[in-house]
């Protein structure tokens, strides 16, 4: 007589990802792609109640600077998305222990945010990130983005939107701009399929402008003149300082701008394609797309 098989033991839910810096323009376009993906998804947010928390995920406290909120929003979660946010400049203190504490609750896999030319740059905190995680031996992939289309419709929104005019210490190099949605269709890939433990990956669009080229076609686009006035690196940080900005952070942004000026930033490749399938976003899609952030009293 067969023996009736034993009954398979119920299984719990599938394990999930935990995205920090969920509500951002990358870690939203991240979540949505996971969702997307039909991945669950936790949103690690510092009120479950703020705006900008995607539909379908779920809101869970978090917070780097405190300890006692990582292991509810660990629970459940088996892959992260790390990002690191601008305000910590010391990830020494809060971010690295941060990741030590994914690692001994069972994370098998860390996507970190990095920075394009990290590898070259080694005073970024991006760089002490992919430092600690490869001592630590940990289950990584490294994105290392362009610079995001999305800080001309954020950070540098209003200066084209009230006076039009993008005043970033860029000189005459150029950059391969990219669209954060295009790094969060990444995200999702790397995170749902295997072969990309231990990769690192340059993301960059596949044009490659200069400031004078984006002035052109947002000028085209919203039919009126945009300047590109080109200030040097001691106007900018000055400006910075003008606006309140901490000195940490001034430091970093000088770091970067350094970088585009090397045109370490002015390589496009067809990275998004390969991983997605999918062709990257050109800046005139996303100048048509974000047009009415620009337009006065938007």
């Amino acid at each position: 007589m067969t023996p009736t098989p034993a009954p398979e033991p119920p299984r719990g839910p599938r394990p999930g990802v935990l995205v920090t810096g969920a509500t951002g323009g990358v870690g939203s376009a991240v979540v949505r792609h996971l969702l997307g993906r039909g991945e669950p998804v936790v949103s690690a947010v510092r009120d479950p109640g703020e705006a900008g928390v995607v539909p379908g995920s779920e809101a869970r406290p978090f917070d780097f600077e405190n300890d006692e909120t990582w292991g509810d929003a660990l629970a459940g979660c088996d892959r992260l998305f790390l990002l690191r946010p601008p305000p910590i400049a010391d990830v020494h203190r809060h971010l690295l222990p941060f990741a030590d504490a994914a690692l001994e609750r069972g994370i098998r896999h860390i996507v970190f945010l990095s920075l394009q030319g990290v590898q070259f740059n080694r005073a970024t905190p991006h760089h002490a990130v992919e430092k600690h995680l490869r001592a630590r031996r940990a289950p990584f992939t490294f994105l290392r983005p362009n610079f995001f289309m999305q800080n001309l419709s954020t950070t540098y929104r209003a200066d084209i939107r009230d006076r039009d005019q993008i005043a970033v210490p860029a000189g005459r190099a150029r950059t391969a701009v990219i669209d954060t949605d295009d790094i969060g269709r990444v995200a999702a890939r790397v995170l749902t399929e295997p072969g990309h433990t231990g990769k690192a990956y340059t993301l960059s669009g596949e044009q490659s402008l200069t400031y004078d080229d984006i002035a052109r076609m947002l000028s085209a686009e919203l039919s009126r003149p945009i300047r590109y006035t080109r200030p040097t690196a001691a106007e900018y940080a000055e400006q910075l300082r003008r606006a309140g900005a901490a000195p940490d952070y001034i430091a970093v942004q000088t770091m970067i701008w350094r970088i585009v000026r090397l045109n370490v930033s002015a390589l496009p490749n067809r990275q998004v394609r390969r991983l997605t399938g999918a062709p990257a976003t050109t800046f005139a899609e996303f100048a048509h797309r974000e047009l009415g952030v620009w337009m006065p009293g938007a």
